[in-house]
Order: C-alpha cells, then structure tokens, then sequence
C-alpha cells in the first residue's frame, strides 16, 4: 500500500492528484502545518519536516514533481498520462513535468512567505513583488504553448498537466490568478474539472483532520 504524507493543497497534492488519476490504493495521512512543528514525530518519517513523502515498499520519496514522474513511469507506463520515451514529445513532457515545480511553484514560495508566513516585522513586500513578477513572466511559456493545444503535451491530460497545473492551484491561493493570460486562465479552468482532480479535493476533505490548519502551503 503507497503511503502518502499530505498537507491540504501543498505540494503533495501532485501526488494525491497522480495516485487518483492512476487509480492506486493509497493511505492518505494529512498532517497540519507545519509538519516538522505540529506534529514532531513526523521527523522519524522524514527528517526535513516537508511535505509531500511517499512511501512505496522502501522507496521513499519528497520532491513533489519526482513522485509525479515515478508513480507514472512505475505504475502507469501504459496510461494516458505518460507517454514512451520514443514518442517526439516525451521531452517536452519530462520538462514540463519538472517546469511546474522548479520554474512555477519556486518564486511562489517565496511570495508566500514573505507575504504570510513570515512574522510582520520580516515580512518583504519588494521581495514579493519582484517573485511574483519572476512567476508571471515564467507564465508566458505556457500561454504560449496552449497556443494550438488544450493541454500541454500529446494532445491530452498528463502528468506534465498535474505538476503545472499545481502551480496554477497554488497561484489561486496567493490571489494571482486574476493575472493570468487568457489561455492560462482556460487551461486552469479546464484543470479544476478533470475528473481525479476533483477526486482528490474530496479525498483530502474526507482525511482532513477537524484540527488541522487548511492553508496553502508548500
């Protein structure tokens, strides 16, 4: 049984979003935030305190994009949301697999914290801006490659789609996405009504613990 450590609509929820999609059993423990505070015996689990961490027989897992590509390649090599690696797009969808986490959500951490997180007297507000102007430009991409196409890659929903479109979960969250270009903001819109995500909301409302903080966070 996968195990996956989950705090709600953090960077886990690529993986929750991808175990959905595949349709694998899956034990789902949400844990407030922060983790590494509230709830110190997640330490032994994971020593860095983040989220997510998958737990698949000895494999053991915290980059959020990684677990999207391992559960696909392992587990789901023959569904729609991977494709081969002789198919003309496969690097185009191993880079947007990745482009969703290290170019989209990157600057947004920061946004976040020193917007939110932060106590008032560290908060940075030219630090924010200028992230959020590094996220936005890094949009244009993306709106660019919807140009002739619904989704990102192969003419349908991958798990390239998942981890960009994580991104645009948590751009919500920061109150951006009123500052998407027009076929970002449709490709989202699209995105907040494929059938696993909205499987993955439910989950992650079903396990939500009654005390644990809701927050975006990352």
């Amino acid at each position: 049984m996968i195990t996956l450590y989950h705090c709600h609509n953090a960077r886990s929820f690529r993986c929750l979003w991808a175990l959905e999609a595949l349709e694998l059993p899956y034990q789902l423990n949400m844990m407030p935030f922060p983790p590494r505070v509230e709830c110190p015996d997640y330490l032994q689990e994971n020593p860095l305190g983040t989220i997510p961490l998958l737990v698949d027989g000895d494999t053991r897992m915290t980059e959020s994009s990684g677990i999207v590509h391992y559960l696909v390649s392992r587990y789901g090599a023959d569904s729609s949301l991977a494709l081969p690696a002789d198919h003309p797009e496969y690097g185009a969808w191993i880079n947007w697999l990745y482009f969703g986490e290290a170019t989209l959500t990157f600057p947004q951490t920061l946004v976040l914290r020193y917007t939110q997180l932060e106590a008032e007297e560290r908060r940075l507000p030219r630090v924010a801006e200028d992230y959020t102007r590094w996220f936005l430009s890094r949009l244009k991409g993306v709106e660019r490659a919807l140009s002739d196409r619904e989704w990102l890659c192969a003419g349908r929903f991958t798990g390239a789609d998942i981890s960009v479109a994580y991104a645009l979960l948590l751009a919500q969250r920061l109150d951006l996405s009123q500052y998407f270009p027009p076929r970002v903001s449709a490709y989202w819109q699209r995105a907040q009504q494929e059938p696993a995500y909205l499987r993955a909301q439910r989950s992650q409302d079903r396990h939500q613990p009654s005390s644990a903080a809701v927050s975006p966070l990352v």
